[in-house]
């Protein structure tokens, strides 16, 4: 089984002109956030720019717009009437995703059911490349028809099983195998995360090696989220995002790791990657 290497990064994180403009690396559309949940979508956000995106916009309900965009000047939040994604947003978010090269959905979303009721709609709509995450994988559990080539899905263990009805198994065969069955059927591409992550399109598959226990903080997910959505929106296909995706944030989870330990904060995740990508570069 081949293994994701930093000589895969290297080759498929793009290059820049001399006369590059805004905009010439991506522009990420993140969707996310909720009255009770509000860093997730941010820590998605900074990891894209972080991984070298051009620009970051987070649609979130106005009642954690505001709190996200205070996090950091880097950040653009674009304010949804109520305190959680419902379908009175779709109109907006649809004229908005026309804009952007791709689109991450799911952080700190929640899971109300108008919730689910907007995100059941609004992918109908996208035709963008597009990474689901955290809540949206949860929302689309009866309606898994929405997932298309192209799209990435980021689940845990119990995210995957909640999804397909199959357990991985610690068996690394066992866990490509399955991973290889429900991407083939589902024709999205999978990045089931464990400690070896299993990267799926329909047969083909490979292995990520990097990362750490320390790593199950709150947060790491979410980076790992806005990472995938940067590459998607630099125009890499979706098993190159990905693989690379989960090798980039494990290997800056690593030199997070050696610094901090046990203390390790996703933040800290998120502030590694530039070295991680500036080795890559050359």
């Amino acid at each position: 089984m081949q293994t994701v290497t930093f000589d895969f990064l290297r080759d498929v994180y793009p290059g820049r002109e001399k006369w590059s403009h805004k905009g010439d690396h991506g522009r990420l559309l993140v969707i996310g956030g909720s009255r009770r949940y509000k860093g997730a979508p941010a820590l998605c956000g900074m990891a894209a720019l972080r991984t070298g995106v051009d620009l970051v916009v987070i649609a979130a309900p106005e009642s954690a717009a505001d709190v996200i965009s205070g996090f950091s000047p880097n950040l653009i939040a674009e304010p949804l009437d109520g305190d959680y994604i419902n379908p009175a947003n779709i109109d907006k978010l649809v004229a908005m995703a026309v804009k952007f090269d791709a689109v991450a959905i799911g952080n700190g979303m929640g899971t109300m059911s108008t919730t689910k009721e907007a995100v059941d709609e609004l992918l109908h709509f996208i035709n963008r490349p597009c990474v689901l995450d955290a809540d949206a994988l949860h929302l689309i559990h009866d309606n898994q028809k929405v997932l298309r080539p192209g799209w990435v899905i980021t689940p845990h263990e119990h995210e995957f099983y909640s999804l397909s009805g199959m357990k991985p198994g610690k068996k690394l065969e066992d866990r490509v195998k399955t991973v290889k069955k429900y991407s083939e059927s589902h024709r999205a591409t999978v990045l089931l995360k464990g400690y070896k992550d299993v990267i799926a399109t329909g047969k083909s598959a490979v292995i990520n090696s990097t990362g750490n226990p320390y790593m199950t903080v709150g947060g790491t997910g979410d980076v790992l989220c806005g990472i995938v959505g940067a590459l998607l929106a630099m125009g890499i296909k979706s098993m190159e995002a990905a693989a690379a995706a989960a090798y980039l944030c494990g290997e800056a989870g690593n030199m997070a790791a050696a610094d901090l330990g046990p203390g390790l904060l996703a933040t800290d995740v998120i502030d590694r990657i530039p070295a991680v990508l500036k080795r890559a570069m050359g």
